[in-house]
């Protein structure tokens, strides 16, 4: 009976380092993750990632991998926009989000559509931003530029630099 007291105790170093966690390690991992952001009982944005990563350093910061959809709402509560990518992060500390790869925010209401690569969104003032090349598709029209601001509901932007020529009916 002591020897199977004895030789039950030991620890397999293989099952220790899977456990283990490294420096460089999430502090909390979330699979599906949904979050609602609401004023007075009324949704004013819906985020949603299909993996979130929770980091406290070198500086509180929330990464959002594998597919991401933000959705805009006015204050009635119906959809005004929705922006999705591939990546992003979220700075609680400065209220702000950055995403990059497959950057898309498209307007049901206009019917318009902003691609690039990257864009910030900053929380505090609703506005939306890049320097980036970009692109905005409407059903009559695409334009280009190099860089963007709009709000976050993108029904009014403007190119910080206009590129190519357009022709006027």
């Amino acid at each position: 009976m002591m020897a199977g007291i004895f030789f039950s105790c030991v620890n397999d170093l293989d099952s220790i380092k899977k456990i283990s966690a490294s420096a460089n390690d999430p502090d909390e991992r979330t699979r599906e993750l949904r979050v609602l952001y609401s004023d007075s009982g009324k949704v004013q944005v819906e985020v949603y990632a299909r993996l979130a990563e929770t980091y406290s350093h070198p500086k509180p910061i929330v990464k959002l991998k594998d597919s991401i959809e933000v959705r805009f709402y006015n204050p009635n509560g119906n959809l005004v926009s929705v922006l999705t990518a591939l990546y992003g992060e979220i700075d609680q500390q400065n209220g702000q989000m950055f995403v990059r790869d497959s950057v898309h925010l498209y307007n049901p209401i206009k019917k318009q559509r902003l691609e690039t690569e990257e864009l910030k969104w900053n929380q505090k003032d609703s506005t939306i931003f890049t320097n980036k090349d970009v692109a905005v598709r409407t059903e009559d029209a695409i334009f280009y530029g190099k860089g963007l601001k709009t709000r976050q509901d993108f029904s009014h932007y403007e190119f910080l630099k206009p590129l190519g020529k357009l022709k006027l009916k």
